[in-house]
């Protein structure tokens, strides 16, 4: 029975602190660093620089996200949750360090939107819009010209 009122009491404050945040976060993201790396080049096109590009954020952003995912089980391996204050405390910690992977996942889809030309990011504020999401606010750069040959 104690098992049970600590587990509702954890997900009640769980809820609390993290589903208002989640409600109110509706950036575009791209997942850069999931398993999303294929599509992301298949949708946009990209080209070999940004492919490179795309591939060195993907895996500096696993090792960076890495830290953080293992202070969030050490967080909840070790911190004390018998009481509501404690669980409370949890959840504040908790959200920090969400805030942080989601923060560091940010910066990395930015990178590389800074890198789509015009039309790669016409495309994403298309599939921002289909997916009712805010998109990140950058300035593309502009197309190379090619030589007609």
């Amino acid at each position: 029975m104690i098992i049970k009122a600590k587990y509702i009491l954890f997900v009640f404050f769980f809820g609390v602190l993290v589903l208002p945040a989640k409600a109110q976060d509706r950036d575009c993201m791209l997942g850069l660093g999931g398993s999303s790396s294929e599509t992301i080049i298949q949708v946009f096109q990209l080209n070999k620089e940004q492919i490179q590009k795309l591939e060195q954020w993907t895996a500096e952003l696993k090792i960076s996200n890495k830290i953080y995912q293992d202070e969030i089980t050490q967080l909840f391996e070790t911190h004390p949750q018998s009481k509501t204050e404690e669980l409370e405390a949890l959840a504040t910690k908790y959200k920090v360090l969400k805030d942080k992977v989601l923060a560091n996942a940010k910066e990395y889809d930015m990178r590389l939107l800074a890198l789509f030309n015009p039309k790669q990011y016409d495309r994403y504020l298309e599939l921002c819009t289909e997916a009712n999401r805010i998109p990140f606010q950058i300035i593309p750069e502009p197309y190379e010209p090619r030589n007609p040959e």
